[in-house]
């Protein structure tokens, strides 16, 4: 593969994954604003983010194994068009029934393209500049998160919040680029099986490390979601900002996350992956009372800042950490189900965290909660193994 088709190959993983974020944080700044639309609750706006949550594993079954099976590319384009016109379709949505409907489904797109994606762009990857780029893409995280807090808070006020997601069906265009520049992973063309059962048959005997992967998986969901999806309410809620600063201190503290998973990911060609993801978890850990408790406005947004420096440096080397302990014929299929079964497990995390400031403060049911993953997580990623630089291609 030539430099130009391994930069091609990274840029469309990062592309995917930054669009698809960008469609799923939309609703994060429109809880209000829908909940008055639909005549609904702000818990029930919240539920419709757990459902995305919930039908994520789905999409990484049915595309990893596609991936496996068929190669990476096809699959890619397929899943981005999906979400796209599921997002697309959510503009359009009559009443709150019909917009549940549609963000659930929407999930089954948002869970196929990180699995796809991950293992396209680190087979792609030189095995040397692997954890940088690995941090990278998942940067697109943080990107689609920072263009929908933009979204928020230039276009939402002269806009209708129907054209938020309207906007969501950029990413069609994408599956264009795929197709014209993106070549299919050699990685796959050497390790392919020739059926789906078989591509099973040969994850049987790996089950066990499959299940911590999950477990692991589940705490990175919890450390994610749980220091962002409730966080501009939190801002608007106990603080009392307007849109416009939540969404300016979003802006900010997502700028944080994109450089820390790149520090953190090139971190980890030096340290390990494991080393490197408990550095970024003790940065969070430390900043926890300035990002929960900050007295000021400035307080809050550097204390923000440094949160996501940290949450995104540990899963900036998440892509490369699971696609080099996953088995070569399953690598499409095994990091991205891993991953979006964690989030099924994490899914209520933004209801227990809603429930819990009710009985304890907004700002303590977001710090308690943090505070306990963070002893938990670091606990599973020093029991885990790893294996930095694999190489997934035979010369």
């Amino acid at each position: 593969m030539t430099r130009s088709e391994r930069f091609h190959a990274v840029v469309a993983s990062y592309l995917g994954w930054t669009l698809d974020a960008f469609d799923f944080f939309v609703v994060v700044f429109l809880i209000d604003t829908l909940a008055r639309q639909f005549s609904v609750s702000k818990t029930a706006i919240v539920a419709t983010i757990t459902a995305t949550l919930l039908t994520r594993p789905l999409g990484a079954l049915i595309f990893g194994l596609l991936a496996d099976r068929f190669g990476r590319r096809v699959p890619l384009m397929c899943d981005v068009i999906f979400f796209s016109i599921v997002e697309v379709l959510c503009g359009f949505a009559p009443n709150y029934a019909m917009f549940l409907v549609l963000r659930t489904l929407y999930g089954i797109g948002m869970g196929g393209e990180w699995g796809v994606g991950a293992s396209l762009a680190m087979e792609s990857a030189p095995s040397r500049m692997r954890g940088v780029l690995s941090g990278f893409v998942q940067s697109g995280y943080s990107m689609g998160y920072l263009l929908a807090a933009l979204a928020s808070r230039f276009l939402l006020p002269s806009l209708s919040w129907r054209w938020m997601f309207w906007i969501g069906g950029i990413p069609a265009l994408l599956a264009l680029y795929i197709r014209t520049k993106v070549p299919e992973s050699e990685a796959w063309h050497q390790h392919k099986l020739p059926t789906v059962g078989a591509i099973l048959k040969s994850t049987a005997h790996y089950w066990k490390h499959f299940l911590f992967l999950i477990v692991l998986m589940t705490l990175m969901m919890f450390l994610s979601h749980g220091t962002q999806d409730l966080y501009p309410d939190f801002l608007k809620t106990v603080h009392h900002m307007t849109q416009t600063r939540a969404s300016d201190i979003a802006i900010l503290y997502n700028v944080g996350a994109i450089i820390g998973a790149i520090i953190f990911g090139q971190l980890s060609e030096y340290a390990g992956r494991r080393k490197a993801m408990v550095a970024a978890l003790a940065l969070s850990l430390m900043v926890i009372p300035f990002w929960a408790f900050g007295w000021t406005p400035i307080v809050l947004a550097a204390g923000a800042f440094v949160m996501q420096m940290g949450v995104q440096g540990a899963w900036g080397i998440i892509p490369a950490h699971l696609t080099e302990v996953s088995p070569d014929a399953a690598r499409g299929l095994i990091p991205g189900l891993a991953y979006q079964l964690g989030i099924l497990f994490a899914a209520p995390t933004n209801n227990i965290q809603y429930a819990l400031q009710h009985h304890f403060g907004y700002s303590w049911a977001l710090a308690g909660f943090e505070i306990a993953n963070i002893a938990l997580l670091t606990t599973a990623i020093l029991l885990s193994r790893e294996q930095k630089g694999k190489e997934f291609v035979r010369n």
